[in-house]
């Protein structure tokens, strides 16, 4: 026996959502079931009556049918051409006026013929088009019935389109306003995300940036003080350049792996920084690796640590690596401080050096650097204050101020 498998899009699917199901197609499409169900439910229950004899009508039976199939008939188009659709049916209803032809078994032949074609052009279209389509179609049949009413005494008109076309284009406009509604608050809703996986994607370029900024800036700027170091060396103390070469390979591995983990979050933005990364507890050996290259480091830590998250221990390390960074090759100078002092509901960073004046330096402390440019923007991720300058007794200094409470630091 033969098994036919559904599509892999319909397996995952509940077993009622793919039971097939009529839908209203959109504007512009053919007919659907609805429209034709409706169009032949009002010939069924207005119009055949007349024509088995179940009611009686008024006019032969030919004219009786042609004119009852004439006013349902352009109801299956009735979301494709709106406004034909109405004119169409204004436009039977006159001619049966002036024939004296009565397809249905009401008075001035009442149908929801006349009431599907005003709900659906107020649904369709603009409310100024509707209002003055129904108007001029309420004028025409009105004018005919009292012209039929001279031609036919013997009949009646009550002029009951009116009381059908209020509430039928009040409805059609109420549908239309919510749908306007809905799709006004989807485009919205697209226009947010499209927005929020932009400034997403953003942040990302910058995190990545300043990650290998401050990464490759730290680790090519020790590469080069060991490499001349070892220059230097290699003929008179060929250990000490050994050594020098060695601290450089270990040094350009390290850089590599911690390429590698910045590189690999670009799959995941946003991630918080996986475990290994460079937090409070690495400083210590950044310190020792500069104090080799010949930097006198004072590394001075006051206050009890709080529970810091992975992403802010991160930061403070960036900051403190970058701003190492830039002294050795901005200060001229062989001394450097690194202060962090942990206080109840702030966490401080320092970095200062007793160089030459700033515009020897090549600092200027407006932060037009790509490293200070970095530094702030992490700061401000956590809600923080960062500032860089001269020193007035000389040199540079950096300072991050971390606010500590529930809203800036998640453990």
């Amino acid at each position: 026996m033969a098994i036919t498998s559904l599509p892999p899009d319909q397996t995952a699917r509940p077993w009622h959502q793919r039971l097939p199901a009529f839908r209203h197609r959109p504007d512009g499409a053919g007919p659907d079931a609805i429209d034709i169900g409706i169009a032949v439910g009002c010939f069924a229950i207005f119009t055949l009556p007349l024509l088995t004899g179940t009611v009686s009508g008024i006019g032969s039976l030919p004219a009786i049918a042609a004119l009852g199939a004439a006013v349902v008939v352009p109801l299956v188009f009735r979301r494709r051409w709106p406004l034909a659709v109405l004119v169409a049916v204004t436009v039977v209803l006159c001619l049966a006026a002036l024939l004296g032809v009565r397809f249905t078994p009401w008075v001035s032949n009442t149908d929801p013929a006349f009431g599907v074609a005003v709900l659906t052009l107020a649904d369709r279209r603009s409310r100024r088009e509707s209002l003055l389509a129904v108007g001029a179609a309420l004028v025409a049949v009105y004018i005919t019935g009292w012209v039929a009413t001279d031609l036919h005494p013997d009949q009646e008109q009550d002029f009951v389109q009116l009381l059908i076309a209020v509430p039928a284009w009040l409805i059609g406009d109420m549908l239309r306003t919510r749908r306007d509604y809905r799709n006004s608050l989807a485009v919205q809703q697209r226009h947010r995300a499209a927005e929020e996986e932009r400034r997403i994607r953003a942040e990302e370029r910058l995190r990545v940036s300043r990650d290998v900024h401050d990464l490759i800036s730290h680790t090519l700027s020790m590469v080069a003080v060991r490499s001349g170091v070892a220059r230097l060396l290699i003929d008179e103390q060929p250990g000490e350049a050994r050594q020098a070469l060695g601290a450089i390979e270990t040094a350009s591995r390290s850089a590599l792996n911690e390429l590698r983990r910045v590189l690999a979050q670009t799959r995941e933005p946003g991630q918080q920084p996986e475990p290994g990364e460079p937090g409070l507890a690495e400083i210590p050996g950044l310190v020792d690796g500069l104090r080799h290259d010949g930097l006198v480091v004072e590394y001075q830590v006051t206050g009890q640590p709080a529970d810091y998250s992975a992403l802010l221990q991160t930061t403070v390390y960036r900051i403190v690596q970058e701003a190492l960074t830039n002294v050795v090759k901005h200060a001229h100078t062989a001394r450097a401080r690194i202060e962090i002092r942990h206080a109840p509901h702030e966490l401080v960073v320092s970095v200062t050096d007793d160089g030459p004046a700033a515009e020897d330096s090549g600092l200027d402390g407006t932060g037009s650097g790509l490293g200070l440019i970095g530094m702030r923007e992490r700061v401000s991720l956590f809600g923080g204050r960062f500032e860089a300058g001269p020193r007035p007794e000389g040199g540079f200094a950096v300072a991050a101020y971390f606010p500590i409470d529930e809203d800036h630091d998640v453990s």
